[in-house]
C-alpha cells in the first residue's frame, strides 16, 4: 500500500477517487521544468504541504488534504512576468493564479471521478475564498504560511539581502495575521523547524 492509499483508507471516504486525484496532480506537479533539491519544485511543494496537513490537522477533511496538494499545481504555467511589474500587476499575478489552480485541480478532480460538490468544495479552498470563515480555507492557509516558515522563509530571505529589518517585521507580522490561533500555536510549539537565524526577528514581530 503506497502512502496515498493509506491516507485514503484512514482519513477520506472516497479512496479511489482520493488516490486518483493525487495521483494526477503529483503527475501535473512532475512536468516542472524547476528544480528544487533535484525533484521537479512543485512536486517537492506539493508533497511538504501534504506533510504539514499531516502533523498540524491530521484529521484534516478530504476537501482540505485535496486542496494543500493542489495549492501550487503547474505554478510555472503563469509566469510572473506574464503581468505588469508593478504592484497592482503583482496583485493581478497573484489573483490570476488562484483562479488558474482551482481550475486545474477541478479538471483533474473531474477526471478521478469526483462529483461537482467535493470538487467545488476543493476549488472554493484552492481558489483562496473564504479564508477566516471556510475551514478548509482556512486551514489551507495555516498550511501554507507553516511550510512556508518551515522551507521558504530563510531561502526568501537570502533573495532580500536590500530589506531592511522594518520590511522584515511587516513580512512577517502579515504572514502571521493570516495564521490562525491554532497554527500560530504550533509554529511555536517547537513542532516545526524555525529558520534560526530569523527567530529573533520572528520573535520581534509577532510580540505584543
Amino acid at each position: 500500500m503506497n502512502s496515498h492509499e493509506m491516507e485514503a483508507h484512514t482519513m477520506t471516504g472516497h479512496p479511489v477517487y482520493f488516490n486518483q486525484a493525487m495521483t494526477l496532480f503529483d503527475a501535473a506537479n512532475s512536468e516542472d521544468p524547476n528544480q528544487d533539491e533535484g525533484q521537479p519544485k512543485e512536486l517537492l511543494y506539493a508533497q511538504r504541504m501534504s506533510d504539514m496537513i499531516g502533523r498540524f490537522a491530521p484529521g484534516a477533511s478530504e476537501a482540505a488534504q485535496l486542496a494543500v496538494r493542489a495549492q501550487h499545481i503547474r505554478r510555472w504555467a503563469v509566469p510572473r512576468s506574464g503581468y505588469p511589474m508593478t504592484k497592482e500587476g503583482y496583485h493581478a499575478w497573484r489573483t490570476g493564479l488562484y483562479t488558474f489552480h482551482a481550475d486545474t485541480a477541478a479538471g483533474l478532480m473531474r477526471q478521478a471521478g469526483y462529483d461537482e460538490v467535493m470538487i467545488e468544495r476543493v476549488r472554493k479552498a484552492v481558489g483562496k475564498r473564504g479564508i477566516k470563515v471556510n475551514p478548509d480555507t482556512q486551514l489551507l492557509e495555516d498550511v501554507a504560511n507553516l511550510v512556508f516558515i518551515e522551507h521558504y522563509m530563510l531561502g526568501f530571505a537570502r533573495s532580500k539581502p536590500d530589506y531592511d529589518e522594518e520590511k522584515w517585521l511587516v513580512i512577517i507580522r502579515r504572514t502571521w495575521e493570516k495564521m490562525s490561533k491554532d497554527a500560530q500555536a504550533f509554529a511555536l510549539s517547537g513542532k516545526i523547524r524555525l529558520p534560526e537565524s530569523l527567530v529573533p526577528l520572528i520573535t520581534k514581530a509577532i510580540s505584543p
